[in-house]
């Protein structure tokens, strides 16, 4: 056990980037399982009944333009309203904001509710509409 603190005391640096780097990878390990591009969330939605789609971007972004028939509930509203969404527990849940950014951590709070079948739109809505996917305005 001596030894073992001198190293960690030692090279601290070099203990402090490994646990830095192991974390990096878990995370994008974690944030890819469930990235999905614009296509594959078409054929998602066209394939397995019940998709939902799920806006969380701010009221104001919301109503410059959405996916066509897309629930709205802004990221800063997820956790208090997540219950609203309890029905779609079984069904797959594609989440989508302008970029994807915010929509991978709106999958994390999904996931810790209990969401199984979570997808974040890679590229969010400027993806979606790069595509000349159908939105609404």
């Amino acid at each position: 056990m001596e030894h073992l603190n001198e190293f960690v005391t030692a090279n601290w640096v070099m203990i402090l980037m490994w646990f830095f780097l192991l974390g990096m990878i878990i995370n994008s390990f974690l944030k890819s399982s469930y990235d999905i591009s614009p296509q594959q969330a078409v054929q998602l939605m066209s394939h397995e009944t019940g998709s939902l789609v799920l806006d969380i971007r701010e009221d104001k972004e919301y109503q410059s333009g959405h996916i066509k028939d897309s629930i709205h509930i802004p990221l800063s509203a997820l956790k208090s309203r997540v219950s609203e969404l309890d029905k779609y527990k079984d069904n797959n849940i594609i989440l989508g904001c302008r970029s994807g950014s915010r929509s991978g951590r709106a999958c994390g709070i999904l996931k810790k509710s209990g969401f199984e079948k979570v997808h974040n739109l890679r590229g969010g809505v400027l993806a979606w509409e790069s595509e000349n996917l159908p939105m609404n305005k």
